[in-house]
């Protein structure tokens, strides 16, 4: 049996990530009982190695130490050595990356922990350098020291482990039920302190490396429409135009990078992540309902290009991301020289250039650029051919490598998105799309009644769903129900409803949730984590769902009562850190305005104006009469279409123009 272990077994992963590492001389595990009881009978420490396929230093580190066969000797003789894919196992990552940021006062990827046999952590860091420097000592040292504490110093480390498995206990206890209401006045004070937060000169939110603040910016376009502030409208438009314009933009091939290391969006960070252009997508094409600037709806249409050409699977369904490096060098793909674009373009390159911001001194490395959109071009039918052009040139070099892992969270992201875009836009194909990916969720995922968190070219993985799966996806059902009138996308919603409601709810605390169910892998604490992040958080998107569920089928209270419960706990993030709480500030936008529910019998033009002038949360169903249960017991209105509007359990009168449509909806 031992000898079996002496190897390296990520070959056998459903993660491309630990693909990646299957050549290494380490004898990598992935994560199980198996592992961890092999360094109880080799009484050795655990190396937990997290990160992800488009992470850059993840990358450099696997260079420098994991592709170095005399590190490897090293972590073999000393270590059970653990690599971990952070996107299929949030719950690890989240238990260790508190402990690293408790230890370090920072977090980041790679994450490097070391634990006991138990899984309890000892020491926790992210990148360690091949050789010593910036005061860092170098990835070899560390492992010298730390297997030379494990022999001499064990109580030690034991009483460390304890303390810090204590804390970790402690910080998932989750938040008390605030004592003031959800109200008009808490959200108008959240967007007051958001708004003070802002960048003035360059949007969004703080300074380098500046992140998408795509959950908030929804949350503020819905306290827009309830408030009718131009204020808060205007820090949206400012955001959203500012990384529209800049390198974070891919302005060629549509999508966003994950973030900017600079504050003005310039040089982007080159991944490009499925969660963050869906979350993005269903913000700009929300804000294109609501201005006409020409660069909002082409900044949709790109970004529903780009989720269609590179991230749809053979399964129909979206891969997870494009790396930030293309043959171990960043930027490769996506920057250009004057030079370049001469090559390219012959007399339109000076045009371009100044277009783009292509300079002889470069806005990255090398003297190379990264293309930014600062003006609408003045001449649209020479932007667009010289657009095609670069774009046809940049596809004969190396690309990017992809991420094919099928998340169901991000792919309920883009459900929802796709959806929700398809139906405002009048786009069938953008709604198929969304539609074929929930069928292909449905079918692939959902395992004996409980969602698994992700797959990998037709074959799902063994990590069980986690509450963001759960609420992202019944969400996007939802939104696909509403974008095609087919109540048979009802009963999986309720039913994965059900799931989350009687297995990740605390039964000690309602309204509080846990991000693992009760019957998942014990680990050495239950991590439950409110605050949204890049993503928002399991708590806020089930609250969501709940909501939106709770509007379509109001005769089970259970979902009303839970998303009641649910956002009375977030009353302290809204409070004090709504930066922090952009998803509760979307949910709770649309539960202080009822939510609204708008039934469109007979479809028509009514649908398409509800459609466009509904306020973001709004739920929205067309369809004839009684086809489905908001639409039960509403008829035709002399024979015609007719819509009702109805705030909680209140409904308007029907209306039956465009006009009245209007008005009732802005009341």
């Amino acid at each position: 049996m031992p000898g079996t272990r002496n190897r390296n077994t990520l070959g056998e992963a459903t993660s491309p990530y630990l693909r990646q590492h299957a050549g290494n001389p380490v004898h990598w595990h992935q994560w199980g009982d198996e592992a961890l009881a092999w360094a109880r009978e080799r009484d050795v420490p655990v190396l937990l190695s997290v990160g992800y396929a488009a992470c850059h230093w993840c990358h450099v580190m696997a260079h420098e130490s994991f592709e170095d066969e005399a590190t490897a000797a090293l972590m073999n003789e000393h270590f059970v050595c653990i690599k971990v894919d952070r996107e299929e196992r949030p719950d690890i990552d989240a238990i260790y990356m508190n402990a690293t940021v408790a230890m370090t006062g920072q977090g980041g990827w790679p994450m490097t922990c070391f634990l006991t046999p138990d899984g309890a952590p000892f020491y926790c860091g992210t990148y360690y350098p091949k050789m010593p420097r910036g005061g860092m000592p170098s990835f070899t040292q560390l492992l010298e020291a730390i297997a030379e504490t494990w022999r001499n110093r064990r109580a030690d480390v034991h009483r460390s482990a304890v303390a810090i498995v204590s804390e970790l206990r402690r910080g998932s206890g989750g938040l008390a039920p605030g004592e003031r209401p959800v109200d008009a006045a808490l959200l108008d004070a959240a967007d007051a302190a958001v708004a003070a937060d802002e960048d003035a000169v360059h949007g969004g939110f703080g300074g380098a490396p500046k992140f998408p603040p795509s959950a908030l910016l929804e949350g503020l376009l819905r306290g827009y429409e309830r408030s009718g502030n131009p204020a808060v409208l205007s820090l949206v438009e400012r955001t959203a135009e500012a990384m529209a314009r800049g390198g974070i933009y891919d302005q060629l091939a549509g999508g966003f990078a994950r973030y900017s290391v600079d504050a003005g969006w310039v040089v982007p960070h080159f991944e490009k992540m499925l969660y963050d252009n869906a979350l993005l997508l269903r913000v700009y094409a929300h804000l294109a309902r609501r201005m006409s600037a020409p660069w909002v709806r082409r900044v949709t249409e790109e970004t529903v290009e780009f989720l269609l050409r590179d991230l749809r699977t053979a399964g129909r369904c979206f891969a997870s991301a494009l790396d930030a490096d293309t043959d171990g060098v960043e930027g490769l793909t996506y920057v250009w020289t004057p030079g370049q674009l001469a090559e390219v373009l012959g007399d339109d390159a000076q045009w371009a250039a100044e277009l783009f911001t292509v300079t002889d001194a470069g806005t990255f490395e090398h003297g190379s650029s990264v293309l930014q959109l600062l003006a609408d071009p003045d001449d649209a039918e020479r932007y667009e051919r010289v657009r095609a052009e670069l774009f046809a040139a940049r596809l004969q070099r190396p690309q990017p490598g992809r991420d094919d892992k099928v998340v169901t969270a991000w792919n309920g992201f883009a459900i929802t998105a796709l959806a929700e875009a398809g139906a405002a836009f009048g786009r069938t194909d953008w709604v198929d799309a969304a539609v074929d990916c929930a069928r292909a969720l449905l079918d692939l995922h959902l395992v004996d009644g409980r969602l698994r968190r992700a797959s990998l070219g037709g074959t799902v993985g063994a990590p069980a769903g986690v509450l963001e799966d759960y609420g992202a996806l019944v969400t996007a059902l939802l939104a696909v129900y509403q974008a095609t009138g087919d109540a048979a996308w009802l009963d999986p919603a309720r039913a994965l409803a059900d799931v989350a409601l009687t297995h990740f709810q605390d039964p000690a605390r309602p309204g509080s949730w846990f991000d693992t169910a009760d019957d998942a892998e014990t680990l050495v604490a239950r991590p439950r984590d409110p605050i949204d992040g890049a993503t928002p958080s399991g708590a806020a998107l089930i609250s969501e769902a709940l909501l939106t569920l709770a509007a379509v089928v109001p005769e089970d209270p259970r979902y009303a009562d839970a998303a009641d419960a649910s956002l009375r706990s977030a009353v302290v993030l809204l409070e004090r850190a709504p930066r922090s709480a952009g998803h509760w500030l979307t949910v709770a936008e649309a539960a202080v305005r009822g939510p609204i529910q708008v039934a469109v019998v007979g479809g028509g033009e009514l649908l398409s104006v509800v459609r466009q002038a509904a306020p973001g949360g709004a739920v929205v169903v067309g369809g004839d009469p009684d086809s489905s249960p908001l639409l039960a017991d509403r008829p035709l209105v002399d024979g015609g279409p007719a819509a009702y509007v109805c705030r909680g359990y209140v409904c308007d009168r029907p209306v039956t123009t465009e006009a009245e449509l209007r008005a009732a909806l802005s009341a």
